[in-house]
């Protein structure tokens, strides 16, 4: 993936390191209606340290004696952070629920709702970053960033996270929507880089070098669907070990692509994040509905209240394209990233549909402050943004440089 640009790029960045210590990104879940307190499901707010969410969901699984699945949740939390989010287990026993104990997982609170919780049911995610080796001195050129995304809006760019550790999904999404099974193959199993771990490294070179049984050997156990690719290619060829790789990760593989497509239309349209432009599809910042722009003129004090914002292609079969200019740029971007528009419907049993995404998002109530603790000085970054968008592009903007954000990861 490469560098985002920014929105602020004639401002200075103010540097600094996040993520230095758990306490230093916190992020509270802001669900999408309140639990009416009756009902077969049990919620309960889970408190995490350290663990991503879906490590959480397995250690309260097992201490209640159920499948994993069997639990609800809203989104992903980042693991490297402080977290707090909302859980759901329907006939849950609730006295066994509070008896659950471990040292990165706490439940804080039970209660009760008719229905799951499921992906999506929130309404956004309040976050506080503190953000080290600067303080003071460093808070006016803080202040004039923010002032900056507050008034225009945050670029909705998919953070690199959306892009795996080596940042090969979207490549391997790009390969599935071609049909060419043979590249997906090798990106996934070979291709080996640098940082790569030694035997996950290991298994690539062999795979590149033709040695399919060392490659399985060499893939550590739990890299499950790689065990089964490798085996189904030596067996079948590179159609079969497409089959072999989980549907769940296919699908991600795909959403990577489409989110690389629509950071290119993003990049593309970044000086004119707040301006609509006839052919536009707009969204509407209240309802989420979207219409077509046909005046301009008339649209554009609507964009300039944040009532109204342009929009970008998540392309699929129900993404359809803006028209004028804006279709120019969209078209022009996925011909950049190698895909033909009419070809992105399906992979395999997969549906691909798509959706049109913001440009642009609000900061809801954004605080700064500086100081100085036993570990030095320091500025505090709180802020609320909906659901789907990227703590680390607020962060980028201000620091002016890529912010570690291993680990993050958001609710689409």
């Amino acid at each position: 993936m490469k560098a985002l640009p920014y929105l602020t790029h004639e401002l200075p960045g103010i540097d600094g390191d996040i993520r230095q210590r758990l306490e230093d990104f916190h992020v509270e879940e802001l669900p999408l209606y309140p639990a009416s307190g009756q009902g077969t499901h049990v919620y309960f707010r889970v408190t995490k340290r350290g663990v991503p969410t879906p490590v959480a969901v397995r250690r309260i699984a097992r201490h209640m004696g159920v499948h994993p699945s069997a639990i609800g949740f809203a989104g992903l939390k980042d693991a490297k952070a402080a977290t707090s989010q909302w859980m759901s287990l329907e006939f849950a026993d609730e006295a066994q629920l509070a008896r659950f104990r471990d040292s990165q997982v706490q439940i804080a609170e039970i209660t009760r709702h008719g229905n799951k919780l499921r992906p999506g049911h929130l309404a956004g995610n309040r976050f506080g970053i503190c953000i080290r080796g600067v303080g003071e001195a460093q808070l006016a050129a803080a202040q004039s960033v923010l002032g900056v995304l507050v008034h225009r809006g945050v670029p909705n760019f998919f953070g690199p996270q959306r892009f795996g550790a080596r940042g090969d999904t979207a490549a391997l999404g790009a390969a599935l929507l071609r049909n060419d099974a043979e590249e997906f193959i090798r990106v996934y199993l070979g291709r080996a880089a640098p940082d790569d771990p030694p035997e996950c490294k290991a298994a690539r070179d062999a795979f590149d070098a033709g040695f399919l049984d060392r490659a399985f050997q060499s893939w550590p156990r739990h890299y499950t669907d790689q065990r089964r690719a490798v085996t189904a290619y030596k067996r079948k060829g590179a159609s079969a070990a497409v089959a072999a790789v989980d549907k769940r990760m296919k699908r991600l593989f795909v959403s990577a692509f489409q989110s690389e497509v629509f950071n290119e239309v993003l990049a593309r349209r970044l000086d004119g994040i707040d301006r609509v432009l006839v052919g536009d599809w707009a969204q509407k910042t209240d309802t989420g509905g979207v219409f077509q722009v046909e005046d301009a003129a008339v649209e554009q004090p609507r964009a300039e209240a944040f009532e109204i914002s342009p929009t970008g292609p998540i392309i699929g079969s129900r993404c359809n394209l803006a028209g004028g200019s804006p279709g120019e740029i969209e078209r022009e971007a996925i011909d950049a990233c190698g895909i033909a528009m009419e070809g992105v419907a399906r992979v395999g049993s997969l549906k691909v549909k798509g959706s049109r995404r913001a440009l642009r998002f609000a900061l809801i109530d954004p605080q700064l402050s500086a100081g100085e603790d036993e570990h030095g000085p320091f500025i505090d970054v709180s802020f609320t943004s909906p659901s789907g968008c990227y703590a680390t592009v607020v962060l980028g903007e201000i620091m002016k440089s890529p912010p570690a954000a291993e680990g993050e990861v958001v609710d689409g």
